[in-house]
C-alpha cells in the first residue's frame, strides 16, 4: 500500500521501456501495408500513363514481330498475319499491356519499398547500403527487360521459321503480346535474384561459403529456371537469359564473400559456422 501512495502520490509517471529498435508484430505488419499502399499508387499512376499512351507502346511491342516477318518473307517466303478475334479483346488487350507498362515503369518504387520493408531488420552499418541498392534495382530490372526485348526477335524467327510454304500464319495479337509481356517480365525479375541473394546475406540468412558450396547447383538451376521460365522454348531465348543471371549471381556471391569478410573483421558472431553435432568448447 505505501508502494502505490508514493507511486501515484508523487503525479510522476513511469518512464516508458527504452526503444531497442525493434519492431512488434503490428507494427511490421502497418509497415507492409503503408509499403503496399505506395507501390499500389504508384502502378496505378502508371497504369493510367500506359492505358493514354497504349498506341505508343503497343507499336513498340509488335515492333519485333513486323521485322521479324518482314526478314522471314524476303529470306525464307513465310508469310505471317496477325489478327484479332473477339469483341472484348481490343479492351482486355489494352488494359493487360497497360497493367504490364505500370509495373514496368514502377519498377524503381515498389523495388525500393521492398529493400525498404525489409531493411529494419539490418544493422545500422548495412543500412548504408540503401542508396546503393535503390540505385541498381530499378536500373537491373530494366536491363532485363531491354535484353528481353533485344533477345526477342531471335526467339520469334525460330518459331515463325517453322510455318510450311503455302500456309499463311495467323498469329493471335493477344496471344502475342501475352507472350511479349511474360517473356519481357520473366527477363526483368530474373535480374533482380542476384539483388536479392545479396539481400539475404546482409540480412545474416545467406553466407558465402554456402552460395560456394552449393555453385555448381545453383548455376544447374539456373538453366533449369530458364528453359521453363522462357515461354519461347528455343534454346537462343534460353542462353541468353541464364548466362547473364549465371555472371550476376557469381557477382552477388563474390560480394557476399567481401560481406562476410567485413563482418569478420567487425567481430560479428556467426553462429553458423558452428557445427550442430560439435560440443561446446564452455
Amino acid at each position: 500500500m505505501v508502494t502505490l501512495n508514493r507511486r501515484h502520490g508523487s503525479g510522476k509517471s513511469e518512464p516508458p521501456p527504452p526503444d531497442d529498435g525493434k519492431m512488434s508484430l503490428i507494427q511490421h505488419l502497418r509497415e507492409l501495408r503503408r509499403r503496399l499502399v505506395v507501390s499500389v499508387i504508384v502502378i496505378v499512376i502508371g497504369f493510367i500513363v500506359g492505358f493514354v499512351y497504349y498506341d505508343e507502346i503497343s507499336r513498340i511491342l509488335t515492333n519485333p514481330y513486323t521485322s521479324t516477318v518482314q526478314r522471314l518473307a524476303r529470306e525464307q517466303g513465310v508469310r505471317s498475319v496477325p489478327v484479332v478475334s473477339g469483341v472484348a479483346t481490343p479492351f482486355l488487350l489494352q488494359m493487360k499491356v497497360s497493367l504490364v507498362s505500370a509495373i514496368v515503369l514502377a519498377s524503381p518504387v515498389w523495388l525500393y519499398q521492398i529493400w525498404a520493408f525489409i531493411m529494419p531488420g539490418l544493422h545500422r552499418t548495412e543500412r548504408k547500403w540503401t542508396i546503393l541498392f535503390a540505385a541498381i534495382a530499378g536500373p537491373l530490372f530494366l536491363a532485363g527487360v531491354a535484353l528481353g526485348y533485344y533477345v526477342l526477335p531471335k526467339g520469334l524467327a525460330v518459331l515463325i521459321g517453322f510455318t510450311p510454304d503455302q500456309v499463311t500464319n495467323l498469329v493471335d495479337l493477344n496471344g502475342y503480346l501475352s507472350f511479349i509481356l511474360r517473356i519481357l517480365l520473366v527477363f526483368g525479375i530474373s535480374f533482380e535474384i542476384p539483388l536479392f541473394v545479396v539481400l539475404l546475406n546482409l540480412a545474416g540468412v545467406v553466407q558465402a561459403r554456402h552460395l560456394a558450396r552449393w555453385r555448381s547447383w545453383i548455376i544447374f538451376g539456373t538453366f533449369i529456371f530458364a528453359a521453363v521460365a522462357t515461354p519461347s522454348t528455343d534454346p537462343i531465348t534460353m542462353l541468353m537469359l541464364a548466362t547473364p543471371m549465371t555472371v550476376l549471381f557469381l557477382i552477388s556471391e563474390q560480394i557476399a564473400r567481401f560481406v562476410d569478410r567485413r563482418r569478420g573483421r567487425a567481430g560479428t558472431s556467426d553462429y553458423a559456422e558452428y557445427d550442430d553435432d560439435e560440443a561446446s568448447p564452455i
